[in-house]
């Protein structure tokens, strides 16, 4: 056995050892080893007894009035330490600790799901059935095997269920397909036996507990200060975007990032699917999410509905958490063509690509329709080294077609400029009297202000957020307080180059 990492994550009240290891037995497979707390048959039986006594209490009753998730949670926890104590007065303050934990996710939450979750590296948790174990993806390590798998069928669906029931939607034969959210915002697709041969499965997309940012983006080498200034400069002007790309491959995240760039006044509407968007609490925001039909096929509210509702609310901005269907680009486009700015996401993992999915069938805009746009950036991921990157930016020709302007080279692993953004600035002068020397100082200027954001690691959303919005209205107080930084910033690095510098004899 080669150990590849080892960490803790804290889940609840409890410290929970992680192992990533190759198994040199078992096909070369890397082992994810969740060191959770195993408990016997006795223990299972006091598990019942609680369970029995909480629902005399009506504590699991999810429609009565004063209903409240927590107060379920802090009663079921009361419950357990009075039961804990009673059956076992000798156990130490960790181990009483470690059991509560384990009875409050085995009765109450997902299980050992939840402490997967807890764990800020994995990004992806597939549940396969109950024959296989369960599978991650971890952010340094790719697609893991871990030590854990359902012990029936049956334990999956009740969690599926339970998640239905919680977002009020319908999960059974008739609807065997559950697009849904958990409590913290994570995306869940769950499929029942009816339509999945190995069993009930469930696919959860686990978001970052912190929203990326754009300094975020750059530290981590997704993206330069060059594309995304040049991003900042089309947003700022209230220009179109569409974020295309693969499976996977940070589309949401990014689009979620550049929202920054919208000034801070501005109304935002955004319409999804299922919720991913998150945006900061200053934000002058109104998320909506499309329904399902209820059983008699009544109540449905779709994403082209909420769409056309949308541009009656007097939005300065519309964000669409995916582009899919005819109907809603054709409204989305239209709505840029009466001017509208809209920022969406798209899967197709090149710009051309990206216009021949939105120009043949079954999307079909008239190409010509495609110049309201001013921008399509492209996210890719690399499947080897799990490396995310914003492959491509590109401005769209007045015929439709289009100019990749900044390219990212996977040899040289740079992003270099490809075309001239002869459109954009075109547009710029045209509808804002910006000309092309301005324009590329109104660049240089938002790479110096993403470069320091970078540096000094200003990545939490709302000081993000504040930074750009003293660019906005307080710019050269902004410059001085930059140049100042830098400054020390760059003294302190002499400094400790002289100070780790060697001795040389004779000098």
């Amino acid at each position: 056995m080669e150990i590849l990492d080892k960490y803790d994550i804290n889940f609840e009240s409890s410290t929970i050892p992680i192992t990533i290891y190759k198994d040199r037995t078992k096909d070369m497979n890397i082992i994810y080893e969740v060191g959770i707390l195993e408990i016997g048959k006795y223990t299972n039986l006091i598990v019942e007894k609680i369970k029995e006594d909480l629902l005399r209490e009506g504590i699991f009753d999810s429609n009565s009035t004063d209903f409240s998730y927590d107060k379920m949670k802090k009663s079921f926890i009361s419950k357990v330490e009075e039961l804990i104590k009673f059956y076992f007065p000798n156990l130490r303050f960790e181990e009483r600790e470690n059991l509560i934990t384990y009875l409050v996710q085995k009765s109450l939450d997902l299980g050992f799901v939840d402490i997967l979750i807890s764990d800020p590296q994995i990004e992806e948790i597939t549940i396969n059935g109950s024959e296989a174990k369960v599978m991650i993806y971890h952010r340094t390590h790719g697609w893991l095997k871990t030590n854990l798998q359902f012990l029936s069928d049956d334990e999956i669906k009740n969690i599926a269920l339970r998640i239905a029931l919680e977002n009020k939607k319908f999960f059974s034969n008739l609807t065997p397909l559950l697009d849904a959210h958990l409590r913290g915002g994570h995306r869940v697709n769950a499929t029942l036996d009816a339509v999945s041969t190995k069993g009930t499965t469930m696919t959860i997309r686990r978001f970052s507990d912190k929203p990326w940012t754009v300094s975020d983006l750059i530290t981590s080498g997704t993206s330069t200060p060059t594309g995304l200034a040049l991003i900042w400069i089309a947003m700022e002007n209230e220009m179109s975007i569409i974020i295309a790309g693969g499976t996977g491959s940070g589309k949401t995240s990014f689009l979620n990032s550049i929202t920054s760039f919208i000034p801070m006044n501005q109304r935002i509407i955004s319409v999804e699917d299922t919720r991913e968007i998150r945006l900061p609490d200053y934000s002058h925001w109104v998320p909506m999410e499309a329904r399902q039909a209820n059983q008699e096929g009544k109540g449905q509210v779709s994403m082209l509905d909420l769409i056309v509702n949308s541009l009656r609310m007097r939005p300065d901005r519309i964000l669409i958490g995916e582009i899919r269907k005819k109907e809603e680009a054709e409204v989305l486009f239209e709505a840029m063509r009466t001017g509208h700015s809209v920022y969406g996401t798209f899967h197709a993992n090149t710009t051309s690509e990206t216009i021949l999915r939105l120009t043949n069938a079954p999307i079909n805009i008239p190409k010509i329709s495609l110049n309201a746009l001013g921008l399509i950036c492209i996210q890719h991921r690399d499947r080897k080294s799990g490396k995310r990157m914003t492959l491509q930016i590109a401005e769209i020709n007045e015929d439709g077609s289009d100019s990749v302007v900044l390219q990212y080279n996977p040899k040289t692993k740079e992003t270099n400029w490809k075309n001239k953004p002869v459109n954009l600035i075109k547009k710029l002068d045209e509808f804002n009297g910006i000309n092309e020397k301005e324009f590329y100082q109104l660049l240089k200027e938002r790479e110096y202000v993403l470069s320091y954001m970078a540096r000094f690691k200003i990545n939490d959303i709302d000081s993000v957020g504040q930074v750009i919005d003293k660019y906005y209205n307080e710019k050269e107080k902004l410059f001085k307080i930059i140049h100042r930084k830098n400054t020390q910033y760059e003294i302190e690095q002499k400094k400790n180059q002289v100070k780790h510098k060697p001795n040389q004899i004779g000098a």
